[in-house]
């Protein structure tokens, strides 16, 4: 009795493979075995963490720190605004809003008629003066012909005087001897003098029509630099016919439109605005303590606000010549006054790099963000360092 009443006793409270026991060494090996898991899982993350570190670091060694970035750029395009030379009433507008066009499309229309009669009054006086031409023409030929006739009479008279001379010196020891008369010498004298101011009147003549040659030939000048003149007013004239038709001098969209037919406009107005929205460019603000090491030609990454997702290429265009500060309406002045510094910007124009797909959606005014890889720079850098250097 009292052995079959210890052996269950001695199951319950000593026996090291009782059901309790065995439990509770199963439990601990789990205990063990998840702690001995949370610890690799632990070293294979801080394994893993380590090795995104150091490849971060390492790009970061090698590129990243290369990398200017911003997003104070914007796309940009250089429009157009369109304006008339000429006033007038608009009579036709050939183009909508947002409509695309090409270089020489006619844009709008001014009422020609006034120009049209101002171009055939100008056309009425180039005729006329072409007549004053040809009539100073003929004066001037004319007056050669007179010439021509007073020297034929000069030369006669001339002939006659010599003559006349020629009798007096002939007759005058005759009378002198009494084989002639003093009569008839009388009479020979007096032709010889007759002939003689007839040489002298024939002379005169043949000097005033020569001077009046002179001035046939500055009037001639005259009429021609009218002529000139004329022909010049005709072209200003037809300029401001055709002037009274306003094209477009590129091609692009039409933008902020605001000429409507029957509007009055002069010479300036604006009308409307042609953008090149295939030629859109990229103007990236970098703040003048990351320009040190960028170069024209350096790659540039974009990425554009409306595209999302999507990153675009380009390259480094130009510099500005100058902080956005010193071509301000207002530019600061620091040498008055109390001073703050304030770290200064920079335009960059960028050149996009793109296909036409690409620049059918790309408008200017959007915003990008921009990646510039100034890793190129980096001997520069070095002359620098070189040049600059005091032993």
């Amino acid at each position: 009795m009292s052995t079959t009443a210890g052996a269950p006793g001695r199951d319950a409270s000593g026996d090291a493979n009782s059901p309790d026991k065995r439990d509770i060494q199963t439990a601990d090996n789990k205990a063990d075995k998840k702690t001995g898991n949370k610890r690799a899982v632990m070293i294979g993350l801080g394994v893993v963490a380590l090795l995104a570190g150091a490849t971060w670091f390492g790009h970061w060694w090698l590129v990243g720190r290369f990398i200017e970035s911003t997003d104070d750029a914007y796309l940009q395009a250089d429009s157009v605004t369109v304006a008339p030379k000429v006033s007038g009433y608009i009579t036709d507008v050939f183009v909508a809003d947002n409509q695309a066009v090409k270089a020489g499309d006619p844009l709008v229309k001014l009422d020609a008629r006034q120009y049209q009669v101002a171009l055939d009054q100008a056309n009425a006086t180039v005729d006329a003066r072409q007549a004053d031409i040809q009539h100073a023409e003929a004066q001037l030929v004319q007056q050669r012909a007179n010439i021509a006739q007073t020297q034929a009479q000069q030369e006669v008279a001339r002939v006659s005087l010599r003559h006349a001379q020629d009798e007096v010196a002939r007759y005058a020891p005759l009378a002198a001897t009494g084989a002639e008369t003093v009569e008839r010498l009388t009479e020979l004298k007096s032709t010889r003098d007759q002939a003689q101011a007839t040489l002298a009147a024939d002379t005169a003549s043949v000097e005033a029509a020569r001077s009046q040659t002179a001035a046939l030939t500055a009037q001639l000048a005259q009429a021609r630099a009218q002529l000139e003149a004329a022909r010049a007013s005709a072209a200003q004239s037809q300029l401001d016919l055709d002037h009274t038709v306003v094209t477009s001098a590129l091609a692009g969209r039409v933008g902020d439109r605001t000429v409507r037919v029957g509007q009055y406009v002069q010479p300036g107005t604006r009308m409307l605005t042609v953008v090149p929205v295939q030629q859109t460019y990229l103007t990236a603000n970098f703040k003048e303590t990351q320009i040190g090491r960028m170069r024209v030609g350096q790659p540039v990454e974009m990425r554009v606000d409306a595209l999302s997702g999507h990153t675009l290429h380009g390259v480094v265009d130009s510099f500005a010549p100058g902080t956005g500060a010193q071509f301000a309406l207002l530019p600061p002045e620091n040498a008055t006054g109390n001073f703050t510094k304030i770290v200064q910007r920079v335009p960059v124009r960028i050149r996009l790099d793109i296909g036409p797909e690409t620049r059918a959606v790309l408008l200017p005014g959007m915003s990008v963000n921009v990646d510039v890889d100034t890793r190129s720079a980096s001997e520069d850098d070095r002359r620098i360092d070189a040049e600059n250097h005091r032993g």
